[in-house]
């Protein structure tokens, strides 16, 4: 069966706990990383779904890695491989779909609240028991594309995700780990302080990691129910049924 396609964008953004997932459910899969100079792939042809990860860059910076993943979105989805996005790849989605990433209304940094929309597509999506509290990096936010389905939202960042077909795209990172978490805050940064000064939604290094054993497990059981779905109408719907 066709593999699927993971696209990094920075080194220490990797896959984490989808590639622990993948491999659990023995689903193939290739990881291109443009953070370690590797190319895009120019077709989405040989893979059966589309990931897109995160990265510290903006969408709207002017990289090729940025449109090379729009460009293979908007392949997937006109294909109907299923493709989602993570945080910075929710974000690419919405452009793709010609929608604009602007400034969140308020940056969100670390674990941070999340309500789901009362809709049977966000229940398909997420579960009947999700977490309440999300893993965040991010200080821009995606608007909802013509024929989405708005899924998730929260106070601080009113679109958390969306929905269209097999496709969802999420401004938060589902995919953390421990491992991922502990790399995230090992170095400080002057923006990120700054926006601790400045906003309640932005935690502090000690308060991302004390998280860690009260969400991390329901997070990733709200993970297996996304990454489910996302492969439901793949070739690889046995495997991981």
């Amino acid at each position: 069966m066709q593999p699927v396609a993971i696209l990094q964008h920075q080194l220490p953004e990797n896959a984490a706990y989808l590639t622990t997932w993948l491999e659990r459910h023995r689903v193939d899969y290739v990881i291109f990383n443009a953070g370690a100079d590797e190319e895009f792939p120019v077709s989405i042809e040989p893979y059966s779904a589309l990931a897109v990860m995160g990265g510290g860059m903006s969408a709207n910076d002017a990289l090729l890695s940025n449109r090379q993943a729009e460009i293979l979105i908007l392949q997937a989805m006109r294909l109907d491989r299923p493709v989602i996005g993570h945080c910075l790849g929710g974000q690419l989605m919405s452009r793709a779909l010609g929608v604009a990433v602007t400034a969140s209304p308020r940056p969100e940094i670390g674990w941070q609240p999340i309500q789901y929309e009362n809709l049977a597509v966000a229940r398909e999506w997420f579960g009947d028991a999700p977490t309440n509290t999300v893993a965040h990096w991010h200080y821009e936010s995606f608007g909802i594309p013509d024929g989405a389905v708005r899924v998730a939202t929260s106070p601080a960042c009113p679109n958390q995700a969306w929905a269209m077909g097999p496709h969802l795209a999420m401004q938060f990172h589902i995919e953390i780990t421990e491992t991922k978490m502990q790399s995230w805050v090992a170095e400080d940064d002057a923006k990120w302080a700054e926006s601790r000064s400045l906003y309640e939604t932005v935690q502090d290094k000690i308060s991302m990691l004390a998280g860690l054993p009260y969400h991390l497990a329901q997070h990733q059981t709200t993970a297996d129910s996304i990454y489910k779905k996302w492969l439901s109408t793949t070739p690889w719907a046995d495997s991981v049924a």
